[in-house]
């Protein structure tokens, strides 16, 4: 299992390449193919809400056939064909069907992972165990920032893309040769997501994972390209710079959550702290867009690790799930997670585009956009005042 482990974590290394490197590619892609900051919002948008669909059938996958079929011939198909679309797009539209394509090809890839972790590891460990799967998957959000600028650079980035595309195909053949199924849950009881849906104990979870992801991944997925670049007049090289350390501090922020509940004994206000952390960098952010770039770095960087708390919250969800529906109940609570930075992106681009007709200076339009985070980080902090704590 500890191979099949590793070559999961190989996958969601991929996973978060594909979620982040749009924004190291602004400046080529808007060259080549005319492609907008808001075409890569909406095609960000498109690869966060059709992987959040995609985690019911995943759930109910995992649940009866197991996470190594379910997790290597989706993510063979879904991965790899869609980073070969994207290689050979030529219009913004081809760009956003890549993106839909590679969002399948991704979305068994952690619950997988923490399927087994639920069924074979003790539950104690849950938040750790996630919360470094994260933390070493997130090293893909380091290979899509300075990494992935200097390979467009020095290949092109259609050749790069190529490349990951036959990376993916790798990945997933190791998943299909390594990855053993857990023994499988034998119950007379029933059940199924409307089972979850219907216990009110996760409803304040489920909401507080709907905003938690959407700043972070947001900003660093679509916005920050265009942001650096606007307001600070930033080459390739400098947003690869800055996506790195705010990429850098999102994986310092999973390490960090994973043994926060065995220490402090507590779920719940670990998660609030933390977010209510987020929301004030967010904050400065809207009070001081261009204060300066590394000033801008620091709080991107911030948001990044604050934001980080995905772990924590699907551990803190857990502890409500009957054992026979872990499956479906991960992965119903990442596609509240998905599914948020999905719907966030595409109501992002109206808040930009609205912002930016006003506009007198480039930072006006991203104020919009960093007070728009700020306020959903905080209407989701006062649901969440209303969960239980529980932890295992």
């Amino acid at each position: 299992m500890r191979a099949g482990i590793v070559s999961l974590v190989l996958a969601y290394v991929l996973s978060q390449f594909y979620r982040a490197f749009l924004a190291v590619l602004a400046p080529a892609l808007e060259a080549d193919i005319g492609a907008t900051p808001e075409d890569l919002a909406n095609a960000s948008g498109m690869w966060f809400l059709i992987f959040a669909a995609m985690q019911i059938p995943v759930g109910a996958a995992l649940d009866r056939v197991g996470p190594r079929l379910t997790a290597s011939v989706i993510f063979a198909a879904g991965g790899a064909g869609g980073a070969a679309v994207f290689a050979m797009a030529t219009t913004p539209d081809q760009m956003t069907l890549a993106m839909a394509l590679i969002g399948i090809g991704c979305s068994p890839v952690l619950m997988a992972a923490y399927f087994i972790f639920a069924r074979v590891y003790p539950a104690a460990v849950f938040a750790t165990l996630a919360g470094a799967t994260i933390g070493f998957g997130s090293f893909g959000n380091i290979f899509s920032s300075a990494p992935l600028a200097w390979a467009v650079e020095t290949f092109g980035w259609r050749e790069t893309l190529w490349g990951v595309a036959g990376l993916t195909l790798v990945v997933a053949a190791m998943v299909w040769v390594t990855v053993r199924n857990p023994e499988r849950v034998i119950s007379e009881q029933r059940g199924s997501v409307l089972t979850l849906l219907a216990t009110p104990a996760l409803w304040p979870i489920f909401i507080m994972m709907l905003v938690n992801y959407a700043p972070a991944a947001g900003i660093r997925g679509a916005w920050a390209g265009p942001y650096l670049k606007e307001v600070y007049a930033a080459d390739a090289s400098t947003i690869g710079n800055i996506t790195l350390v705010m990429g850098l501090a999102m994986i310092a922020g999973n390490f960090a959550y994973g043994p926060m509940d065995r220490l402090l004994g507590t779920r719940k206000w670990v998660i609030f702290g933390g977010n209510l952390l987020g929301a004030m960098a967010l904050f400065a952010l809207f009070t001081m867009p261009d204060r300066g770039l590394w000033t801008s770095a620091a709080l991107l960087a911030c948001v990044g690790f604050a934001g980080s708390s995905f772990p924590m919250i699907v551990a803190h969800a857990k502890a409500f799930f009957p054992p026979h529906l872990t499956g479906r109940g991960v992965t119903l609570v990442n596609l509240f997670g998905i599914g948020g930075v999905g719907a966030m992106q595409f109501v992002t681009r109206p808040v930009y585009a609205t912002a930016k007709e006003t506009a007198t200076t480039a930072a006006d339009a991203y104020q919009a956009l960093f007070l728009f985070f700020g306020l959903l980080l905080l209407a989701g902090l006062s649901v969440y005042l209303f969960a239980r704590d529980r932890t295992d």
